[in-house]
């Protein structure tokens, strides 16, 4: 997924889509290590995919930490 189209999707669609993706990782382990690997470089796609859901939800955190700041000093 690009970062535009992690961005579109609500928190709770991230956290699905993250735990499915640490699914899929420790799937992915599981056949690296019986030799059944098929494509190794979809390692990489699922941790940097991770990585960027994990940002978009800290920086939504962020965002709404800030925003809650501002209202109570007001």
């Amino acid at each position: 997924m690009k970062m535009k189209e992690i961005k579109e999707l609500s928190n709770e669609e991230l956290s699905i889509r993250k735990r499915n993706l640490r699914q899929e990782s420790f799937h992915l382990r599981l056949q690296r290590g019986s030799g059944q690997l098929e494509r190794p470089s979809r390692f990489r796609e699922i941790r940097r995919e991770v990585a960027r859901i994990e940002t978009t939800l800290s920086q939504r955190d962020a965002t709404q930490t800030q925003r809650t700041a501002v209202k109570e000093t007001k």
